[in-house]
């Protein structure tokens, strides 16, 4: 299965690709062979198969909210490498 140059830009505007011209013969090909493949998928019996959106269990790695004492200036700023009045002092990135 070839695509034409009109699906293979469509394709590369979708995924926000700026392709080189002397390359769409090239990417319908591969991108052709790339669906054919896929189909084979379609000679599989899923019936009674749960739909899954990932391959593995995932849970949250986040741990739960808590209310917390907040850290004191001094100690903020004690390993601040350049401190001034309580400040962190930073190099001026933006000129």
């Amino acid at each position: 299965m070839k695509l034409t140059k009109k699906e293979v830009l469509h394709v590369a505007t979708l995924a926000r690709l700026n392709i080189d011209e002397s390359l769409i013969d090239t990417f319908a090909v591969q991108l052709g062979d790339i669906l054919e493949y896929v189909k084979t998928l379609d000679r599989l019996d899923t019936a009674g198969v749960p739909p899954t959106f990932h391959a593995v269990d995932k849970s949250n790695a986040f741990r739960e909210d808590r209310t917390t004492e907040h850290l004191d200036r001094e100690a903020a700023v004690s390993n601040a490498p350049v401190e001034d009045d309580g400040y962190f002092i930073v190099p001026k990135v933006i000129e």
